[in-house]
């Protein structure tokens, strides 16, 4: 049987970046492997994986998701299990979804149900985005779910809790990085330049008017910029500046309105201070929409067990399982895991005990709805 506390241990000491989750997929292979189950089958993509878990008597394909990056932060928390990868740290609960799929595999090897489960491990959900190009690819063509779920930790909740809702649960997301190229020089002769300090300071004002006076009030969006950067020395007019930033937004429509308002803002501010703006929006994450019939589903199959159930509100996070859950019927749902630091903390530390009540609910649940005919 897995020990799911080891394995997570032991999938938190190497967390690694989106694409580069070489370590982690060995030891994903390595644990399937030594189940020596002929129902299993495994496919590599990229740095992730697909697993086949076949059905006895199957009628369709159920899938479970779980992404395997962490992030580019320095752990703080002490443990002693802490990352052994300086400045990379599963601060997004990564290695909880990765232990819970292997858990869940474990248990359908030896309770095996009618239809068959898919289990996709999926690199890269931090960036620059694993899942689109992962339900493109040819495996998933092969392997297309009926049905497919994921989860979340979610600090702010008690181990024992699940949350979710209908519709809407994760925004639409962009990243935002503008480069502002203008004309440097001597600060004493300011006439003589294109200020790209001055140019980068007026348009973080202009984006702070989009939300307020382009986005319909009863929507819900923001822009932000998180980081500024310009210039070499204090003596010399910034002739580059950049800002970097990020977009969210409830709905696909405004997404489009700020993108577009942007750059006619821009536009704007090319002519009126003469400088070049350039605009690269990076990774762009579609919202995260539950299919009402299944998620209202398991939210009842849910309120049948022990399960402390919460139908949340929507939240302004981004999650690129949104492409997965655009071409197959699906949901998410948070998964509580009771931290006193919140997600993409260096002190993250979510509650163990909620290993064995993820793998305990979603074995019962799958079982269920694996064994409907």
């Amino acid at each position: 049987m897995i020990d799911l506390i080891k394995t997570r241990r032991d999938l938190h000491q190497i967390p690694e970046l989106g694409f580069k989750e070489y370590k982690t997929q060995q030891y994903i292979i390595k644990y399937l492997e030594s189940l020596n189950c002929n129902r299993l089958e495994i496919k590599k993509w990229e740095t992730g994986l697909f697993v086949m878990l076949k059905g006895i008597n199957p009628v369709k394909t159920l899938a479970y998701r779980a992404d395997m990056d962490g992030l580019p932060i320095k752990e703080q928390t002490g443990l002693p299990f802490q990352s052994i990868h300086e400045n990379n740290m599963h601060a997004c609960g990564h290695d909880f979804h990765m232990t819970i799929a292997l858990g869940l595999i474990q248990h359908f090897v030896d309770n095996p149900i009618n239809d068959h489960l898919l289990f996709i491990f999926q690199p890269a959900e931090e960036g620059p985005g694993g899942a689109k190009p992962m339900v493109q690819s040819s495996i998933m063509k092969e392997w297309k779910p009926d049905m497919i779920t994921a989860l979340h930790i979610a600090p702010e909740y008690p181990v024992g809790t699940i949350a979710t809702k209908p519709g809407l649960l994760f925004a639409n997301t962009s990243e935002l990085f503008i480069t502002l190229l203008g004309k440097g020089g001597h600060a004493a002769y300011p006439h003589h330049t294109n200020d790209m300090v001055v140019a980068a300071c007026s348009l973080v004002n202009h984006l702070q008017t989009i939300v307020s006076r382009n986005i319909d009030p009863l929507d819900s969006a923001v822009v932000t910029i998180g980081k500024i950067t310009g210039g070499t020395v204090q003596n010399i007019i910034a002739e580059q500046a950049r800002l970097e930033g990020t977009i969210r937004t409830l709905s696909a429509t405004s997404m489009s309105k700020i993108k577009e308002r942007i750059e006619q803002l821009t536009k704007g501010l090319q002519i009126g201070l003469n400088c070049t703006i350039e605009i690269d929006y990076g990774s762009n994450y579609y919202q995260v929409f539950n299919n009402e019939r299944l998620v209202n589903e398991f939210i009842q199959f849910s309120k049948s067990t022990k399960i402390e159930v919460v139908e949340c509100q929507e939240a302004m996070t981004g999650e690129d399982f949104g492409f997965m859950l655009k071409e197959i019927p699906g949901f998410m749902f948070w998964l509580g895991v009771d931290s006193q630091y919140g997600l993409h903390h260096a002190n993250l530390a979510p509650n163990e005990k909620a290993l064995e009540v993820a793998v305990e609910h979603l074995s019962r649940y799958l079982t269920w709805k694996g064994n409907l005919s």
